[in-house]
């Protein structure tokens, strides 16, 4: 399920985060392999993950920001099986547990603002184990190295990401890859 994402984030560790829909062609245009798509609607949804697909690009559904579905199990069901995307990407654990039961490739997202959601971020890993954790602010390495010593989990960092230094200090700190809306890093 999860192998092609990551043998492409291998090849390339920068994901295109697309957060409004001019972004898109510019994203499908940029060297990225990977796009986490942050925006649309269930009007524009299809069209848009057909789009990143004909590109022979990935494309991962963040659930929790996509306009006129519900963030609930039969969202996902319709998702997965009308739009068909690589995968999802939420916050919310039983969306992950049931995305990894009907063979969804499943991001777990996870805000990290202080020593207590570090710690139920740990815990929601270990029991819900899901293919991958975003982990935001992206600007943490001692942060992303705990959660990989860990979890053992593949991590991806997002969110802060300004420049060369801060991919390069994620990847260093145990992290497989970095997802941001920056088109300049997109081209490193």
């Amino acid at each position: 399920m999860g192998d092609v994402f990551f043998k492409n984030i291998q090849e390339n560790p920068v994901i295109a985060a697309v957060n409004n829909s001019e972004n898109l062609k510019k994203a499908i245009e940029s060297p990225s392999n990977i796009i986490f798509l942050l925006t649309g609607n269930i009007f524009n949804l299809s069209s848009m993950v057909n789009e990143i697909k004909r590109n022979n690009m990935e494309v991962y559904v963040h659930i929790d920001l996509i306009e006129g579905f519900s963030k609930d199990t039969v969202a996902l069901d319709y998702i997965n099986k009308n739009i068909k995307p690589n995968g999802i990407i939420t916050t919310k654990s039983n969306l992950i547990r049931y995305a990894k039961n009907i063979g969804v490739f499943a991001i777990q997202r996870l805000f990290l603002i202080d020593s207590l959601s570090l710690e139920t971020g740990v815990n929601s890993i270990k029991a819900i184990r899901p293919d991958a954790v975003e982990i935001l602010p992206g600007v943490m390495p001692k942060i992303t190295k705990i959660i990989h010593e860990k979890t053992s989990i593949p991590i991806i960092t997002g969110g802060l990401i300004l420049d060369k230094n801060d991919v390069i200090e994620s990847l260093k700190a145990g992290a497989i890859g970095i997802s941001t809306s920056k088109e300049d890093i997109w081209y490193m």
